[in-house]
């Protein structure tokens, strides 16, 4: 006799989050994504609600690339020294419904555009491409807070999903995103007691927490993936038992963990193959956005979530 599948029924739910708002939503996107909403583990379907697939989003930079693997400016030619033509290949050839625009070149040593730039650029950008956004400042903490105010808004209205907020540098940030109508990114250093805390932090400015999306910091295969792979879970497990504090969507920067890795840099198709993985792996662990590099991995992970939520269906 078969011993029946037990299931297990959770009190919590993980916040609905959308980003990108239509002209019917006062924005000019094409369209508006959402993530998270489940009532379960991830992808354990007979358990709990998983209303939304996992989204990939292509990174791209304000300025052409500096780091990126030869492998990675090969797969999109010269034209990626054009941001605005590098964002138009990646939703007319990829197929990307959602886009990461890192403004690489406000940082102090990449450029040091001022915020005034970078506000014209967002805008122009916007005007360019019309999938949902998001839109992330260069890491210099300084500059972010006189640069993504500034973005937040040129893009007001049209419901981007904006980072990063970090614990010592986060009240800057949440006032622009509360002011202009996006959803915050808020960044955790792979610590669950931290991501806690932001969250609390940043609710009490008067930002919802329906409007948080957690960065738990991952890293790429072989390089903490595991431990990223336990915090996340750990938060998602809290969330599911009722801690509406950690009940936020989880983002995950793949292509920039993947290809630092020296394994990735040995030949193309192990480059490809470790953000494939490192990606494939985050999805179990409940990833909602995932921020991707190289096409073929977008593909390979694109097609892994469709047969993912065909067999769970």
């Amino acid at each position: 006799m078969e011993t029946p599948l037990v299931l297990e029924k959770w009190p919590g739910v993980i916040s609905t989050v959308t980003i990108g708002a239509t002209a019917q939503e006062g924005g000019t996107r094409s369209h508006s994504l959402k993530i998270g909403g489940q009532s379960s583990m991830p992808l354990l379907f007979k358990e709990g609600a998983n209303p939304n697939k996992p989204k990939l989003a292509f990174e791209v930079w304000d300025v052409a690339p500096s780091d990126f693997d030869e492998e990675v400016i090969k797969a999109f030619g010269k034209e990626i020294n054009d941001p605005l033509v590098w964002a138009e290949i990646c939703v007319n050839k990829f197929k990307a419904e959602l886009l990461c625009l890192k403004m690489q070149g406000t940082h102090p040593d990449f450029g040091n555009k001022s915020p005034e730039e970078a506000a014209k650029f967002v805008s122009a950008f916007l005007s360019k491409v019309k999938v949902p956004l998001i839109i992330t400042g260069s890491g210099d903490d300084s500059k972010d807070n006189l640069v993504m105010p500034a973005c937040s808004e040129a893009a007001k209205k049209e419901r981007c999903l904006v980072g990063s907020a970090v614990q010592d540098n986060y009240k800057t940030l949440t006032a622009s995103v509360l002011a202009d109508g996006h959803s915050i990114i808020a960044e955790s250093p792979i610590d669950i007691n931290i991501a806690k805390q932001l969250n609390i932090l940043i609710s009490d400015m008067g930002l919802p927490l329906e409007r948080i999306v957690i960065d738990p910091t991952i890293g790429a295969l072989g390089y903490g993936l595991e431990y990223a792979y336990s915090i996340m879970e750990r938060a998602r497990l809290a969330a599911l038992s009722g801690d509406k504090t950690l009940a936020s969507p989880f983002i995950c920067f793949v292509g920039q963990e993947a290809w630092r890795a020296k394994e990735a840099k040995t030949n193309p198709e192990q480059g490809i193959m470790w953000e494939t993985l490192t990606a494939s792996n985050l999805i179990q662990s409940g990833a909602d956005v995932l921020v991707m590099r190289h096409p073929k991995a977008f593909t390979n992970v694109s097609n892994y979530i469709e047969e993912l939520f065909n067999l769970g269906s």
